[in-house]
């Protein structure tokens, strides 16, 4: 058995009955809990006590999704036309306008005022995203084309994966991804060059994907079909997925994206104590890598009927169930990376956010 140590418990900045469950977005040295509401945008640095930014949102949360800068001077928003970057001062740093994610809408909006009030298409959009490489240099961005100052219909209803200068917005590199998103979301790399991509398309067909950029040009290659991609390893080396019937975590070498081992939920977890034993036991959306050797996953998407949720610590070496781990409190949900070694939990209340390291490392 693992037992958790509590690092920290951080209070939600916002409301969450108006704002999304506060996260932690990270890359080596630096660690921020970020939440979105539908005004502003609040970035504490976890390991600068009292250091808080706030930033104004260009629209609504429901509008898309949010990251920020690995120094947290710069919130770049991936919205349903354009992905902006803004400083903290509300000033817009720059902005990259693509196709419309509202449905079959065929317009590129030069704003959000155009479609505020539309029809369902645009209330309910899909959606891209974006993410800061570790050396906060370049933004990735995974939009729907054509982008504004494109001069090839060819793209019109193609997905773009972009690399673009953190600074100004230029356009560096871009590749079609062939897909037909609902969501994305990305997963950083300790290297810069690269960075992956999950897509969900629906029930089938959904692809992680892996991009390198070499200074010239952007290749995306897949990780697999149908898989998410959970977390890269701490050194980069491997990379650790799930299945979209969530029945086995895969640890892939990032190098070729090669399956080195997997381990099956079914026959390797316990039923839940509650349980009957009919139902299948299944591995969460989201797990934890704590260093090269440890993940921390969950089964708390099938445990939450019987109230209490289950995480366990895997070895990767083997990829073998070492237990179940034990915290000093019933914690939801699933575990999320919250780097330097640690994972964390948000409150079923959302109201905080609670920092967990292995209590052996004290």
């Amino acid at each position: 058995m693992t037992v958790a140590r509590l690092v920290a418990t951080v209070a939600a900045p916002l409301d969450p009955a108006s704002a999304d469950a506060p996260h932690v977005l990270h890359w080596p040295g630096r660690r921020f809990l970020v939440q979105r509401g539908d005004t502003e945008l609040v970035v504490l640095d976890l390991d600068r006590e009292g250091t808080e930014v706030r930033f104004t949102a260009p629209w609504p949360r429901r509008y898309g999704s949010v990251t920020v800068s690995p120094t947290g001077d710069v919130a770049v928003f991936a919205g349903v036309h354009a992905v902006r970057a803004v400083e903290a001062t509300g000033a817009t740093r720059w902005e990259v306008r693509h196709g419309c994610w509202g449905g079959a809408c065929p317009l590129t909006h030069t704003s959000f005022a155009e479609y505020a009030d539309d029809d369902e298409d645009h209330r309910y959009p899909d959606s891209g995203s974006a993410a800061a490489s570790a050396d906060g240099k370049l933004v990735w961005a995974h939009v729907r084309g054509p982008l504004s100052d494109d001069n090839e219909p060819d793209e019109d209803d193609q997905e773009l994966w972009l690399v673009l200068d953190a600074d100004d917005g230029r356009v560096l590199g871009r590749a079609e991804t062939g897909t037909v998103a609902s969501v994305s979301y990305h997963t950083p790399h300790p290297d810069p060059a690269r960075m992956g991509l999950s897509i969900g398309e629906g029930e089938e067909d959904s692809p992680a994907l892996w991009g390198r950029w070499d200074g010239q040009r952007l290749t995306a290659e897949q990780i697999g079909i149908e898989r998410l991609l959970l977390g890269v390893s701490p050194s980069g080396g491997r990379l650790l997925t799930v299945d979209l019937g969530q029945w086995s975590l895969c640890l892939h070498r990032a190098e070729d994206r090669s399956v080195l081992r997997k381990l099956d939920a079914q026959g390797t977890v316990p039923a839940h104590p509650a349980s009957t034993g009919e139902d299948r036991v299944y591995w969460d959306y989201e797990g934890a890598f704590i260093d090269d050797d440890t993940v921390i996953a969950g089964t708390s998407e099938c445990d939450a009927r019987y109230g209490t949720v289950r995480h366990w610590s895997i070895d990767t070496r083997g990829m073998t169930l070492r237990g179940e781990v034990s915290y000093p409190f019933p914690v939801s949900g699933p575990p999320r990376s919250a780097g330097d070694g640690t994972w964390f939990t948000v409150s079923e209340d959302r109201g905080a956010l609670h920092l967990w390291r292995p209590a052996d490392e004290d």
